[in-house]
């Protein structure tokens, strides 16, 4: 039948007994599932983990340069990975590190949201902030 009227015999599903099989025209079949792939990805976007990294004796300007990269890649829709980094001495200072990444949560708490709380791993504290949904 398939051939009579010039279109493929295609087996839709070879694992059910009997066989489905359907007649179409495969090579356009093929085209049009690739187009709406095509269109799907196009509408897609891609989150990306971004990081910045502080000092906890940060001044102030440098404080704001770095919230408004925070702030920009978060309207963006990326998310970010906070990194305050305690060098020699600063280890005996670490509420000073987390009251700044608890500053940043704030600050950015109108458009953005704490996705995992800062925990301190050797001589790094990180944490990860989000997009609000």
């Amino acid at each position: 039948m398939a051939e009579e009227i010039g279109l493929d015999l295609v087996e839709v599903a070879p694992n059910v007994n009997p066989p489905v099989c359907r007649i179409m025209d495969y090579s356009r079949f093929k085209y049009e599932q690739e187009k709406s792939e095509r269109e799907a990805k196009k509408k897609q976007h891609i989150v990306h983990i971004k990081e910045l990294k502080f000092g906890p004796k940060i001044e102030e300007h440098d404080y704001q340069v770095k919230l408004h990269h925070l702030q920009r890649f978060i309207q963006r829709g990326d998310k970010v990975k906070v990194t305050m980094r305690f060098r020699g001495r600063q280890m005996q200072h670490i509420d000073l590190g987390k009251n700044i990444l608890q500053r940043l949560t704030k600050d950015i708490s109108d458009i953005g949201q704490e996705e995992k709380p800062p925990k301190l791993e050797g001589r790094l504290m990180t944490m990860i902030l989000a997009p609000k949904k």
